[in-house]
């Protein structure tokens, strides 16, 4: 099947970030929120993103007027009902996003394949809120999507092999280095990076080290090109602990149980960069 269209449910960093390099790609993108001052930032960061772009010599200004063009946003899911792809991007919620699914299956067309952005929350479980619950994946895009090369790609018990091979073959056409794995909580890079960035706030909340030599620890020793910390608060801790709850909730594995900092952090709004202050100061 040939993708010509692609819908994107959320209009955050990962959905703007998502739709920006689809429509780079050649693909005419929809993208829908509930609020219009998240669809304006959206296409304001788009922007910005392709007039970077331009300056860099990477796009032509001729490439960023039709790239921009292929993109068109809106406030309902109306819009949806010619797209051969759907992308889902909004927050970890469980409830939030069966109800989106949901709607999405009553509105696009029977050959769409719906697709969840989620790092961590169960894909048979979002895809049986669907009548077509074998054109249901995952598929996980890194932050930033721009940058990052990896894309997990999870399939379910329930997947067609058809619906894998088409979203195989998107990631591919998107140049990104694909990894196919079962749904299982985390699947492979969340369920191996959680652990290790909870890890290093355990070590700060017992004053074992301070933030600052905990990221040199893992910068220069293990020549990660980020420190776990600088890394939560470039994700946003109220993210981190939601996805670390989600996994929990599902493995009752104890590796991810949230240290009080972590709660403490986010109840006083201490989110990382989104609010200038997190283990590192921003402002």
């Amino acid at each position: 099947m040939e993708i010509k269209k692609v819908g994107i449910v959320g209009a955050g960093i990962m959905g703007s970030s998502i739709a920006q390099f689809c429509a780079q790609y050649g693909y005419e993108v929809v993208v829908s929120d509930i609020n219009d001052v998240i669809l304006e930032k959206c296409l304001t960061s788009i922007q910005k993103t392709f007039a970077r772009l331009v300056k860099q010599g990477k796009i032509t200004e001729q490439d960023k007027d039709i790239m921009l063009k292929r993109i068109t946003t809106t406030k309902g899911l109306g819009a949806f009902q010619d797209c051969d792809l759907v992308i889902e991007a909004v927050s970890e919620n469980m409830k939030l996003k069966k109800k989106v699914f949901a709607e999405l299956d009553e509105i696009c067309p029977k050959h769409c394949v719906l697709l969840s952005n989620t790092s961590c929350l169960s894909i048979t479980d979002i895809a049986m809120a669907t009548h077509r619950p074998d054109k249901v994946m995952g598929m996980h895009f890194f932050n930033p999507v721009s940058i990052m090369p990896l894309l997990e790609v999870i399939r379910t018990i329930i997947t067609s092999e058809d619906t894998a091979n088409i979203a195989n073959n998107f990631g591919k056409s998107l140049g990104k280095t694909i990894i196919v794995v079962n749904d299982t909580p985390g699947f492979i890079v969340t369920r191996l990076l959680i652990p290790f960035v909870l890890d290093a706030i355990r070590l700060v909340e017992a004053g074992i080290a301070t933030p600052e030599d905990i990221d040199k620890a893992v910068t220069l020793g293990l020549n990660h090109p980020m420190g776990p910390l600088t890394l939560a608060d470039f994700s946003g801790l109220d993210t981190l602990l939601e996805i670390a709850e989600a996994v929990y909730n599902e493995s009752k594995n104890p590796q991810f149980i949230a240290p009080m900092l972590l709660r403490k952090m986010v109840t006083a709004g201490r989110l990382g960069r989104k609010s200038g202050k997190g283990f590192f100061n921003y402002t």
